[in-house]
Protein backbone atom coordinates (compact mmCIF):
# COMPACT_ATOMS: atom_id res chain seq x y z
CA UNK A 1 0.00 0.00 0.00
CA UNK A 2 1.44 3.69 -0.85
CA UNK A 3 -0.28 6.64 -0.19
CA UNK A 4 0.72 10.05 -1.92
CA UNK A 5 0.16 13.42 -1.17
CA UNK A 6 -1.17 15.04 -4.54
CA UNK A 7 -1.46 18.60 -4.53
CA UNK A 8 0.70 20.21 -0.79
CA UNK A 9 -0.72 22.29 1.31
CA UNK A 10 -0.49 25.77 -0.34
CA UNK A 11 1.98 27.93 1.34
CA UNK A 12 -0.78 30.24 1.95
CA UNK A 13 -2.75 28.01 4.24
CA UNK A 14 -0.13 28.06 6.66
CA UNK A 15 -0.48 30.93 9.41
CA UNK A 16 2.95 32.39 9.13
CA UNK A 17 1.86 35.90 10.88
CA UNK A 18 0.39 33.58 13.71
CA UNK A 19 3.39 31.21 13.84
CA UNK A 20 5.73 34.97 13.86
CA UNK A 21 3.73 36.21 16.90
CA UNK A 22 3.81 32.77 18.68
CA UNK A 23 7.77 33.30 18.61
CA UNK A 24 7.61 36.76 19.27
CA UNK A 25 9.95 37.77 16.56
CA UNK A 26 10.01 41.67 15.90
CA UNK A 27 8.21 43.46 13.08
CA UNK A 28 9.13 46.95 11.50
CA UNK A 29 12.31 45.88 9.98
CA UNK A 30 13.12 45.76 6.54
CA UNK A 31 13.88 42.16 6.89
CA UNK A 32 10.50 41.16 8.50
CA UNK A 33 10.34 38.19 5.53
CA UNK A 34 13.69 37.18 5.62
CA UNK A 35 13.09 33.84 7.19
CA UNK A 36 9.60 33.55 5.80
CA UNK A 37 10.91 30.02 3.85
CA UNK A 38 12.53 28.35 7.26
CA UNK A 39 9.28 29.28 9.18
CA UNK A 40 6.79 27.17 6.78
CA UNK A 41 9.30 24.57 6.78
CA UNK A 42 8.95 24.25 10.43
CA UNK A 43 5.01 24.79 9.86
CA UNK A 44 4.75 22.16 7.40
CA UNK A 45 7.53 19.80 9.06
CA UNK A 46 5.02 20.53 12.34
CA UNK A 47 2.11 19.37 9.82
CA UNK A 48 3.47 16.24 8.38
CA UNK A 49 4.26 15.10 11.76
CA UNK A 50 0.99 16.14 13.28
CA UNK A 51 -0.22 13.59 10.62
CA UNK A 52 1.51 11.29 10.44
CA UNK A 53 0.96 10.57 14.59
CA UNK A 54 -2.75 10.72 14.34
CA UNK A 55 -3.82 9.60 10.94
CA UNK A 56 -5.36 12.71 9.78
CA UNK A 57 -5.00 14.89 6.85
CA UNK A 58 -5.60 18.39 8.49
CA UNK A 59 -5.69 20.67 5.62
CA UNK A 60 -8.12 19.49 2.57
CA UNK A 61 -6.24 18.02 -0.55
CA UNK A 62 -6.04 15.14 -3.05
CA UNK A 63 -4.40 12.07 -2.03
CA UNK A 64 -3.37 8.59 -4.12
CA UNK A 65 -3.54 5.51 -2.94
CA UNK A 66 -2.30 2.38 -4.74
CA UNK A 67 -2.55 -1.15 -3.28
CA UNK A 68 -1.40 -4.75 -5.02
CA UNK A 69 -4.47 -6.77 -3.85
CA UNK A 70 -7.42 -5.93 -1.48
CA UNK A 71 -6.82 -7.42 2.27
CA UNK A 72 -10.33 -8.30 2.27
CA UNK A 73 -12.28 -7.60 -0.79
CA UNK A 74 -15.38 -7.26 0.98
CA UNK A 75 -13.96 -3.43 2.20
CA UNK A 76 -11.22 -1.81 2.18
CA UNK A 77 -10.07 0.53 4.64
CA UNK A 78 -8.46 3.63 3.99
CA UNK A 79 -5.20 4.33 5.86
CA UNK A 80 -5.99 8.77 5.86
CA UNK A 81 -9.29 10.29 7.33
CA UNK A 82 -11.45 11.87 7.25
CA UNK A 83 -12.18 11.05 3.63
CA UNK A 84 -14.52 14.06 1.86
CA UNK A 85 -14.49 12.02 -1.31
CA UNK A 86 -13.38 9.67 -3.63
CA UNK A 87 -13.23 10.60 -6.82
CA UNK A 88 -11.82 8.06 -8.95
CA UNK A 89 -10.97 4.44 -8.71
CA UNK A 90 -8.76 2.62 -11.10
CA UNK A 91 -7.93 -1.00 -12.06
CA UNK A 92 -4.26 -1.39 -13.48
CA UNK A 93 -3.38 -4.25 -15.60
CA UNK A 94 0.17 -6.11 -15.65
CA UNK A 95 0.83 -4.34 -19.20
CA UNK A 96 -0.27 -0.77 -17.70
CA UNK A 97 -3.39 -1.17 -19.30
CA UNK A 98 -6.47 1.08 -16.86
CA UNK A 99 -10.01 0.47 -16.58
CA UNK A 100 -11.91 3.09 -14.57
CA UNK A 101 -14.38 1.53 -12.37
CA UNK A 102 -18.21 2.77 -12.74
CA UNK A 103 -18.69 4.90 -9.85
CA UNK A 104 -22.10 2.90 -9.28
CA UNK A 105 -19.49 0.07 -7.61
CA UNK A 106 -18.27 1.10 -4.84
CA UNK A 107 -19.26 4.39 -1.98
CA UNK A 108 -17.35 6.34 0.25
CA UNK A 109 -18.41 4.82 4.07
CA UNK A 110 -17.55 8.01 5.97
CA UNK A 111 -15.63 7.59 9.51
CA UNK A 112 -13.59 10.21 11.83
CA UNK A 113 -10.91 7.38 12.02
CA UNK A 114 -11.34 4.34 9.47
CA UNK A 115 -13.25 5.67 6.59
CA UNK A 116 -14.14 2.62 3.85
CA UNK A 117 -14.11 1.85 0.51
CA UNK A 118 -17.24 -0.52 0.26
CA UNK A 119 -18.27 -2.63 -2.94
CA UNK A 120 -21.94 -1.25 -3.74
CA UNK A 121 -22.48 -5.16 -4.19
CA UNK A 122 -21.01 -8.08 -2.50
CA UNK A 123 -16.87 -7.70 -3.05
CA UNK A 124 -14.83 -5.44 -4.55
CA UNK A 125 -13.89 -5.94 -8.33
CA UNK A 126 -11.08 -8.36 -8.53
CA UNK A 127 -7.32 -6.80 -9.13
CA UNK A 128 -5.98 -8.23 -12.04
CA UNK A 129 -2.68 -10.52 -11.28
CA UNK A 130 0.46 -8.17 -11.38
CA UNK A 131 -1.64 -4.77 -11.19
CA UNK A 132 -2.88 -2.76 -8.76
CA UNK A 133 -5.46 -0.38 -7.75
CA UNK A 134 -5.32 3.34 -7.90
CA UNK A 135 -7.86 5.12 -5.65
CA UNK A 136 -7.90 9.28 -5.92
CA UNK A 137 -9.10 10.94 -2.93
CA UNK A 138 -9.50 13.73 -1.41
CA UNK A 139 -8.63 14.06 2.79
CA UNK A 140 -8.73 16.68 5.36
CA UNK A 141 -10.69 17.89 8.40
CA UNK A 142 -10.81 21.90 7.25
CA UNK A 143 -10.27 23.85 3.86
CA UNK A 144 -7.95 26.36 5.46
CA UNK A 145 -6.08 27.17 8.99
CA UNK A 146 -9.14 28.63 10.17
CA UNK A 147 -11.49 26.16 10.13
CA UNK A 148 -9.62 23.27 12.02
CA UNK A 149 -10.16 22.55 15.75
CA UNK A 150 -8.13 24.95 17.91
CA UNK A 151 -6.56 22.21 19.63
CA UNK A 152 -4.70 20.58 16.57
CA UNK A 153 -3.95 24.39 15.76
CA UNK A 154 -2.09 24.80 18.52
CA UNK A 155 -0.39 21.37 18.79
CA UNK A 156 0.66 22.24 15.35
CA UNK A 157 2.25 25.55 16.25
CA UNK A 158 3.88 24.38 19.49
CA UNK A 159 6.14 21.48 17.32
CA UNK A 160 6.94 23.72 14.53
CA UNK A 161 7.94 26.41 17.79
CA UNK A 162 9.83 23.36 19.29
CA UNK A 163 11.71 22.73 15.84
CA UNK A 164 12.59 26.49 15.78
CA UNK A 165 14.28 26.52 19.24
CA UNK A 166 16.07 23.35 18.52
CA UNK A 167 17.05 23.37 14.81
CA UNK A 168 20.53 23.33 15.89
CA UNK A 169 20.43 20.48 18.35
CA UNK A 170 21.40 17.07 16.68
CA UNK A 171 20.97 15.40 20.04
CA UNK A 172 17.27 14.78 20.06
CA UNK A 173 16.51 11.24 19.32
CA UNK A 174 14.05 9.92 16.61
CA UNK A 175 10.34 10.46 17.45
CA UNK A 176 11.00 13.40 20.11
CA UNK A 177 7.74 15.54 20.76
CA UNK A 178 6.97 17.74 23.43
CA UNK A 179 4.65 16.25 26.02
CA UNK A 180 2.46 19.61 25.55
CA UNK A 181 1.64 18.34 21.77
CA UNK A 182 0.89 14.53 22.48
CA UNK A 183 -1.69 15.22 25.11
CA UNK A 184 -3.32 17.71 22.56
CA UNK A 185 -3.22 15.11 19.96
CA UNK A 186 -4.09 12.31 21.29
CA UNK A 187 -8.35 12.30 21.65
CA UNK A 188 -7.63 12.17 17.46
CA UNK A 189 -5.03 9.18 17.43
CA UNK A 190 -7.11 6.00 16.56
CA UNK A 191 -6.95 2.98 18.28
CA UNK A 192 -5.21 0.14 16.59
CA UNK A 193 -6.30 -3.08 18.34
CA UNK A 194 -2.96 -6.03 17.68
CA UNK A 195 -2.17 -9.02 18.98
CA UNK A 196 0.19 -7.84 21.70
CA UNK A 197 -3.13 -5.41 22.94
CA UNK A 198 -4.06 -2.07 22.03
CA UNK A 199 -1.58 0.63 20.57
Amino acid sequence: MMLSEVTPVPGASLPLEEFKAHLRLGTGFGEDSLQDEVLLGFLRAALAAIEARTGKALIIRDFSLEVRHWRDRAQMVLPIAPVQAVSEVVLRDVSGGETVLDTALYRLEGDAHRPRLRPSGNLLPEVPAGGLVRVSLQAGMAADWGGLPADLGQAVMLLAAHYYEYRADTGLHGGCMPFGVTSLIERYRSLRVTLGGVS
